[in-house]
Order: structure tokens, then sequence, then C-alpha cells
């Protein structure tokens, strides 16, 4: 989940609202709730939020985290170990820890679709069965 060019150091770039809306296809409602999670910290210019590259970069590692099914909590979790000064070797670490549960369960929930599917057709196979034979008279 974690990129080393999407965490880079804050360069004084600058971005408004509609700007990362634009970038992330993301509303501002979208971009608020990180911000009360915590998750987002932009600056405030009178009324207006402005939001550095590093909130560029967390936005980015959000939706991610979010695609692959990490919860807010995670992901806030995983962001936060950015800033404990090893380099970022505990974040990446737990990353590693915490996307390899991740796709376990994915892989478990991939394994209950397949049989899933295989059930589904079996019975639409026999439903069509039943369906033909009614309609032929049968």
């Amino acid at each position: 989940m974690m990129n080393a060019e999407l965490t880079r150091p804050d360069d004084g770039a600058v971005f408004t609202v509609t700007q990362l809306c634009r970038e992330f296809d993301v509303t501002p409602r979208a971009l608020r709730f990180y911000e009360s999670k915590g998750l987002l910290h932009p600056s405030r210019q009178d009324t207006r939020r402005r939001f550095g590259n590093r909130d560029r970069a967390r936005l980015a590692l959000i939706l991610r985290g979010k695609r692959f099914g990490f919860s807010l909590a995670e992901i806030g979790e995983l962001l936060d170990l950015y800033d404990t000064g090893d380099s970022q070797v505990t974040q990446l670490t737990r990353t590693i820890e915490t996307a390899e549960q991740r796709l376990s369960e994915m892989r478990r929930q991939r394994e209950e679709l397949d049989v899933g599917i295989v059930e589904l057709e079996e019975q639409l196979s026999l439903v069509r069965d039943i369906l033909g034979k009614k309609k032929a008279g049968g």
C-alpha cells in the first residue's frame, strides 16, 4: 500500500479541494470525512482548505487502501506510522502484515465466490432443463 514516491516530504505544492476532487474522483464531502477522521491535515487560508503534497499522497494511499478492502482504522494506523522516525521500517513492516492478512481474506472470499458461481450455474442449468421440458409439453 505504501509507495516511496507518494510519501515524499511536502515540497510546498498546494492543492485545492476542487483539484483533489477532480484528480482522485472524490467528492468534497469525502475529503471532509477523511479530514474528520484525522487522515488528512489541510492548512487553512481564510475559510478554504489547502492541501499539500503530503495530503495528496495520503489521499492516494487512503483510496488505494479502500480499494484493497482495508478499514479506515487500518489505513490511519499505517499512515501514522510514517512519522515514527525509523526510516519507515515500522510502517513498511506493519503494511506487509496488514496486506498479507487482507490478501488471505480476499483469497478466501474468492474461493467462496468460485463455489457460489459453480452452484448457481448448476441451479440455472437445472431450472433451464425444467423450463425446456415444460415448454416441450413434457
